[in-house]
């Protein structure tokens, strides 16, 4: 990522958070590490932000990978959440109220997650969707056979908060089982208490 690209994007929401291995949905893609980043409409900072960054990768493409030739209307990866996606259905609940993005990396620079203090997370159970975080992301210029535009590229991520899950997560055995695995130890042979 070049340096002058990089963009801090504070307290956001990660949905479908694929952070600690790589994923595709399609088999016929190659993983990549990604995950989804939704910005409340209310956040004039992040949105400001976003809209800096973007402009200055529109001055990037039109100077370096396009020629100087920009197109009327730039497409990027910022989506209204209360809208539908590309392929006609909505986004999902969480995305209301929205902007939403999804930035990538590839599988061979693994993103760097970091907690409040700045130390490696190590416990993949604290990464999930529904987490709240700082990211780095770089908006930057494509130009993929005659398509231009700008794309969003996934940097570390630093964890500040706990949200509530947006998918589903496997319970914790001694929440499942509870008392029922208490202090009576039962004879296998028998069936009884030891």
């Amino acid at each position: 990522m070049a340096k002058s690209n990089y963009t801090v994007l504070t307290n956001v929401r990660l949905s479908y958070a694929h952070l600690l291995k790589p994923y595709s949905n399609d088999p016929s893609k190659e993983p990549q590490f990604d995950s989804t980043i939704l910005i409340k409409k209310d956040d004039a900072k992040n949105i400001a932000t976003i809209g800096a960054a973007i402009a200055a990768a529109t001055e990037a493409g039109r100077a370096g990978k396009w020629n100087g030739v920009v197109p009327p209307n730039v497409p990027n990866p910022i989506h209204d959440g209360d809208g539908v996606k590309e392929d006609g259905t909505p986004f999902g609940p969480e995305c209301k109220g929205c902007y939403v993005f999804t930035a990538r990396s590839n599988a061979e620079y693994p993103i760097e997650i970091v907690d409040k203090a700045c130390n490696p997370i190590m416990d993949p159970t604290q990464i999930y969707s529904g987490i709240y975080a700082n990211v780095c992301v770089n908006f930057s210029p494509y130009l993929y056979q005659t398509k231009k535009g700008i794309g969003a590229y996934l940097g570390p991520v630093q964890k500040v908060a706990d949200g509530e899950p947006l998918s589903a997560i496997a319970p914790k055995a001694k929440d499942v089982f509870g008392a029922a695995i208490g202090a009576t130890t039962v004879n296998p042979l028998t069936g009884k208490p030891m």
